[in-house]
């Protein structure tokens, strides 16, 4: 490993060494690793094939000089996978999930917790400090029990006890604040400061940003597996191709940075041709990055008190980091998009249905925003998009641990509101009972779309469910069967939809069924009028995340 450190603010370089924060000339504690690209740009190609597809397949690119194989856990190699069904729901079919749930605890913390205790116990750091909303000190205390490292974790009372059992499972010391995140940061940090603690500092520590880019690599290595090297650049052939969007939730904004950083350095090494747009996601009762990009301030507004259910994302002051990361996606043409609590409980139920993906909350805003964009038309159908599926933590059994597993410390008191979440549409469709619409025939000739609108409804209920790939194998399946509901697409071989309509309204055992036409065709004026009075109503495939097709079945029932 060669590297060494560039003060962003005066532009000073010196070697890298965890225990040194600041800046020796000016004081400063932002700076970044810079490597020797232009020589790995030779090496690395000839050595990566070699390794085995985890975190430390770069490890030329990560400041640790050598790495320790007894404290790894597996991190990294996280699997990317094709998001089949969101795709044809949203009609944007290169959708890829990073499944970072699969990581030794079960989030992309791993990665920075991987990193950063190998560099520290490197250095000989014994005893170390780090303030968290939950899944950094469950990462951090599974890599520090491994390294023999004592952690104080200084975590919000509003972090479920299930994350905070994980915690102290390990070994950890549990330290409760009553207070917001930021309450959490400062008091971690006088605690440090008082015992002369190495702590953990978000962004500002080299190993935690370093850590992400390793998302960046495995993503252009994964692309490449699905589509070959990106060749759309005269004069050059790259090894790997990058996405058009990455998106991932944010509270800090630490995560896109790191995964920024290391798409910039796999094109300044010419192993792609361009960096994608990067997306940071935050729930709107506490997004201070999403308002305050969207005024176009340079710093952030802090948000005071977060209003929020999903308290891993209460991060009420990014600090300096929403500079750089203001930078990042103005200069790669991104977004910061913020949604509702709703819209994140909805898209776990969406994920989990349609994906068999079950995430974290705070996984489910990045999802969430990705519904926002597409529907917007920000994110085009044709389009790659890679959004990071950032955690989902298993809880230990409360009997596990016993009594005395935390101490609590009870700062001046700063109340958060909180609201109840209104009930969204999934949750609504509970009510609908299939004994009042227990027969669905579903005409379409394409399998995929069969598929998806069977598990659309399978995930409200046990109905009785038929197929049919054309109209007139539709027409023997309902005179059969008499369904409650027929779902039909018009453009199909042998019978069109349209011919289906008109057989059923000629019939007097068919004519009452109601009828959805679900379509990819952009219909003419004339063929819009001869639907009129046939059918319930007229959804196009692509739409249906708009809620349409949930909506209209709920009509139907009442």
């Amino acid at each position: 490993m060669s590297f060494i450190l560039r003060c962003t603010d005066c532009a000073h370089k010196a070697p890298y060494f965890p225990t040194i924060i600041n800046c020796p000339q000016c004081g400063g504690q932002w700076r970044e690793a810079e490597y020797d690209l232009e020589t790995l740009s030779k090496t690395l190609p000839l050595q990566i094939p070699n390794r085995p597809f985890d975190l430390w397949r770069y490890h030329e690119l990560l400041p640790v000089r050598n790495p320790n194989p007894t404290i790894t856990l597996g991190e990294g190699g996280t699997p990317l996978i094709k998001a089949t069904n969101l795709g044809l729901m949203l009609g944007c079919p290169n959708i890829f999930i990073k499944d970072e749930r699969q990581g030794p605890t079960a989030s992309f913390k791993d990665r920075q917790a991987a990193v950063s205790i190998a560099a520290l116990k490197e250095a000989g750091i014994t005893e170390m400090v780090v303030a968290s909303t939950g899944n950094v000190a469950i990462a951090y205390s599974a890599y520090a029990a491994r390294a023999g490292i004592k952690l104080w974790a200084f975590v919000t009372s509003l972090v479920p006890a299930v994350k905070m059992r994980e915690i102290a499972l390990y070994g950890s010391q549990v330290i409760k604040v009553t207070g917001s995140y930021d309450n959490v940061k400062r008091a971690a940090s006088e605690f440090a400061q008082q015992r002369n603690l190495y702590q953990n500092m978000g962004a500002r520590s080299i190993p935690s940003v370093e850590s992400m880019k390793t998302i960046g690599y495995e993503i252009a290595e994964q692309l490449t597996a699905y589509f070959g090297p990106d060749n759309t650049s005269e004069g050059r052939s790259p090894l790997w191709r990058a996405p058009d969007w990455y998106i991932q939730a944010i509270s800090g904004g630490m995560g896109p940075l790191g995964v920024s950083k290391g798409f910039s350095e796999l094109k300044k090494m010419g192993f792609i041709n361009k960096e994608p747009a990067i997306v940071g996601v935050q729930t709107a009762g506490c997004s201070p990055i999403v308002d305050s990009w969207k005024k176009d301030l340079e710093t952030a507004e802090v948000v005071e008190v977060p209003r929020t259910h999903i308290e891993t994302l209460a991060t009420g002051d990014p600090g300096r980091t929403y500079k750089f990361l203001r930078e990042v996606v103005n200069r790669k043409g991104g977004a910061f998009e913020s949604v509702t609590d709703e819209e994140a409980f909805r898209a776990m139920h969406v994920l989990a249905k349609m994906e068999g993906i079950s995430a974290e909350p705070a996984a489910a805003v990045a999802f969430a925003g990705l519904f926002k964009l597409v529907r917007s038309g920000v994110i085009k159908s044709g389009d790659t998009v890679v959004v990071n599926c950032t955690g989902h933590t298993m809880p230990p059994e409360k009997f596990v641990l016993g009594d005395n597993w935390a101490r609590d410390v009870i700062l001046p008191k700063e109340e958060t509101k909180k609201e109840t979440p209104k009930e969204g549409i999934l949750a609504a469709l509970s009510h609908v009972v299939p004994e009042r619409f227990p027969r669905v025939v579903i005409v379409d000739d394409t399998t995929e779309a069969r598929l998806l609108i069977r598990r659309i409804l399978q995930s409200q209920g046990d109905f009785t469910l038929f197929e049919a790939t054309n109209g007139k194998e539709a027409l023997r399946i309902i005179r059969r069967e008499s369904p409650d509901l027929i779902i039909l697409d018009l453009m199909m071989p042998e019978l069109d939809g349209f011919g289906v309509l008109d057989a059923l309204k000629a019939d007097p055992e068919t004519e009452s069924i109601p009828v959805i036409v679900s379509t990819a065709k952009e219909l003419t004026r004339e063929e819009k009028e001869r639907l009129k009075g046939q059918i319930q109503s007229l959804l196009q495939k692509g739409d249906f995340m708009s809620d349409e097709f949930l909506d209209e079945v709920q009509g139907i029932i009442h």
